[in-house]
């Protein structure tokens, strides 16, 4: 076997899954840019490329100076072949007859415990044997005992990969990392999906042997794989460890968010030992319960602070051991300081962030000011625009709802469907139409319905051109998007997980850089 240092220490492996054999070497090439090591999924190629693929592998092994992995998986188990057993034995006894160089071959469970496995021996004396197991469905319940079957296997590295359908799922592929460390044994543990991004990230922190990252987000081999760049740039998993600082953004979803940019090149900029991830939640009690609160979280990490956005930010409060006073009369928390002695206390940043936007393009005393939505964010905006004097009126499709919040802020209430809003000074989208995904083509307010407002104001961030803004324009009002009460929140919220602030500019730098497609 070839030797490879037990710890991660951060090593990202870049998979390349090319048609032809003629893609090879420019793909081989940029992934070798990136990552630590290249992945080539073999069961990628066409069937009749695979002999000049591995005609080049010599060559190519020796001009990019990383290792290879080499993976031939078959269609049952994710891969691009549709192989038998027998066909798959006789493809890895062959390998060390084309297959020169320091390499790694990923062997599929189900192999290494078939008879065929005696016959792989010169794979196990020649190269890093990782023997896989992969589903694409669930986590399953049984996950320690094809553990412990992967054990008794000749294979030097275990390597689990499964589907996260609630981002607890990590937490058993967390803990059996931690349980390889303690046996001395080199273990790849990965959540695929959204649910599951922390593994991509944090698994190397916890001793994983390689973490994977995309050549682009075009190129991911497998779901919720996080660009290679972005793994060693922006969250410099290379420099990671269990005592790292971690935070993230709690909602669902989150996909779509620019907060881990933000944070994160702040986090950098300051030299801190922290980073900032995505956590997409749906059952909130029982990722407070067994992921956040000291007292009864199920990992061993330095969890410090969550961002949280919708649809948590009301119904995390019972779920806190403390709230500040002015999130307590918004009705709604955005961020979460969490401490060992203290608990879990909440805050709200996005009541001072939200008129940010709006300084220098409005007098907000006794401004009139349109609040279309009714949820946390409509109420933070109300908060604010009280304690300025401005007037604001309630717009909503759930009129219960939008009454019983103008009422509480002493605003006025009017049904959203078929509203005017000429003669606004101010018309402020709270809800989430338009933002990036299922919701993008939606508005909360039409051209004809924003003619005579002076100004329309978009809290969605993402895309900074929003529908809304655009029938706003068409409608001949001034526009700002939300990226301003963004970077404004963040900050705040750097402050009180730090207690310092970024250096001037990094966020909103970091934030326009992504936005406006120029970050990778």
């Amino acid at each position: 076997m070839q030797s490879f240092e037990e710890s991660g220490g951060g090593r990202v492996c870049v998979p390349v899954c090319v048609r032809s054999a003629a893609e090879l070497r420019p793909s081989v090439e940029r992934a070798a840019e990136v990552g630590d090591i290249v992945e080539l999924r073999l069961d990628c190629l066409e069937a009749v490329e695979l002999d000049a693929a591995r005609a080049q592998l010599g060559e190519l092994l020796t001009q990019t100076g990383r290792p290879f992995l080499i993976t031939y998986r078959p269609k049952a188990q994710g891969g691009g072949v549709d192989v038998t057993l027998d066909e798959r034995a006789a493809f890895w006894r062959e390998a060390p007859t084309w297959l020169r160089g320091r390499a790694l071959v990923d062997l599929e469970l189900d192999l290494l415990e078939s008879p065929h496995a005696e016959s792989l021996g010169a794979l196990f004396e020649s190269f890093t044997v990782i023997c896989s197991h992969h589903d694409f469905r669930e986590t399953p319940a049984d996950l320690e005992q094809i553990y412990e079957r992967m054990g008794r296997t000749r294979a030097h590295v275990s390597k689990l990969a499964t589907r996260a359908n609630s981002i607890t799922d990590s937490i058993t592929l967390m803990r059996l990392l931690e349980r390889g460390r303690r046996e001395g044994r080199a273990v790849i543990a990965v959540s695929m999906g959204a649910a599951g991004v922390l593994t991509r990230v944090l698994a190397p922190a916890f001793g994983a042997f390689l973490t994977y990252g995309s050549l682009d987000a075009g190129q991911a081999t497998a779901p919720g794989q996080i660009d290679a760049r972005d793994l060693r740039d922006l969250y410099r998993v290379r420099e990671l460890s269990e005592k790292t600082t971690v935070t993230g953004i709690v909602g669902s979803p989150v996909g779509h968010s620019l907060s881990p940019y933000m944070h994160n090149r702040g986090f950098a900029a300051l030299g801190l030992d922290a980073v900032y991830l995505l956590f997409e939640v749906e059952d909130l009690p029982e990722f407070v319960r067994r992921m956040v609160d000291p007292r009864t979280r199920e990992l061993r990490w330095n969890l410090r602070g969550l961002s949280v956005t919708a649809p948590h930010k009301q119904v995390v409060i019972p779920h806190l051991d403390s709230v500040a006073p002015d999130a307590a009369r918004i009705g709604a928390v955005n961020t979460l300081v969490i401490s060992e002695g203290r608990g879990l206390e909440g805050f709200n940043t996005d009541a001072e962030a939200s008129v940010v936007p709006l300084a220098g393009l409005v007098e907000l005393r006794g401004a009139r000011v349109a609040v279309l939505g009714a949820g946390g964010a409509a109420r933070a905006l109300l908060w604010a625009l009280g304690g300025r004097g401005a007037q604001a009126t309630v717009f909503a499709r759930d009129e219960e709802r939008g009454q019983a919040v103008a009422e509480e802020f002493g605003a006025d209430f009017a049904r959203l469907e078929g509203a005017s809003f000429e003669g606004f000074d101010v018309v402020a989208n709270t809800t989430p139409l338009g933002t990036r995904g299922t919701k993008e083509t939606g508005t909360a307010a039409t051209e004809s319905q924003l003619r005579g407002a002076r100004v329309a104001y978009d809290m969605v961030y993402n895309p900074a051109e929003t529908r809304f803004l655009r029938e706003a324009r068409a409608a001949g009002c001034e526009t700002v998007g939300g990226l301003g009460m963004l970077v404004a929140q963040a900050e705040e919220q750097f402050r009180l997980w730090t207690g310092r602030l970024p250096p001037p500019g990094v966020m909103q730098a970091a934030a326009e850089k992504k936005l406006f497609g120029n970050e990778s």
